[in-house]
């Protein structure tokens, strides 16, 4: 029986529901188990470059009848194929943002703590060396009001501003997130430091700019789209026209 499915190469390449030019030569015959053989044949499948067609037939004792049990195509040892997934978490690099897209941060991120929880970010300087500070002692010049106002007309216009396009395309915005570090002094009200490294990192934004990479966000959950109510397309009558 063996033999017998060895030698059956011809009812093994018809077993192949494809064109004439896509089937190549016979590779190699394996027996699998007993009454049991399978053969390979070179696949010649536009995008499937190293791929084989796989055949397995099969027969019983004291019987010649030969059976096709299976045909499939499959990789072979120098098959192009998909790289190793890696995890979206793992994949994501900072600069990969863009306008629209939703960055989730994961529930147990050791980057944020909840809102009523100490944070330990405490001023080490005393309270009278803080007004010092903030009056520029130890400083020869400071920014006057027209220097701040002119920075923060070039923070408004600029790529972090509330008018940028990665902020129209958010639906959340900075001064609410947890990334932000609002600035000291007069500007404190309107502008912050983005702490995230996947979204503006160590750049100052307003604090209407927003990008998908809130503290808020939420991961997706598999209903729907992220961005979008799930579309129910069985709701929609198709008439033919006349």
């Amino acid at each position: 029986m063996e033999a017998l499915l060895t030698a059956a190469v011809p009812q093994a390449r018809a077993a192949i529901d494809a064109d004439d030019k896509e089937v190549g030569d016979h590779l190699e015959a394996v027996t699998e188990a007993a009454f049991t053989v399978t053969h390979y044949f070179a696949a010649h499948v536009p995008g499937y470059r190293g791929w084989q067609w796989c055949v397995v037939l099969a027969g019983c004792p004291g019987c010649d009848d030969v059976t096709v049990n299976e045909v499939a195509l499959l990789p072979g040892s120098t098959a192009l194929t998909a790289p190793e997934w890696v995890p979206w978490a793992e994949r994501v690099r900072p600069g990969d943002l863009n306008p629209g897209d939703l960055l989730a941060t994961p529930t147990d991120d050791p980057r944020l703590v909840p809102g009523y929880v100490d944070n330990d970010d405490n001023d080490p300087l005393s309270e009278e060396s803080a007004v010092a500070t903030e009056l520029g002692l130890g400083r020869k010049r400071l920014l006057s009001r027209e220097g701040r106002l002119e920075a923060a007309s070039r923070w408004v216009d600029g790529e972090h501003g509330p008018a940028s396009e990665m902020a129209r395309s958010a639906r959340h915005n900075c001064g609410t997130c947890g990334f932000y570090l609002p600035v000291v002094g007069s500007l404190r009200a309107a502008f912050g430091v983005c702490a995230n490294e996947y979204a503006a990192d160590g750049r100052v934004v307003h604090a209407e700019y927003g990008c998908g990479a809130h503290s808020d966000v939420e991961a997706p959950t598999g209903g729907g789209s992220p961005a979008y109510d799930a579309y129910d397309d069985g709701a929609v009558e198709i008439h033919a026209n006349s």
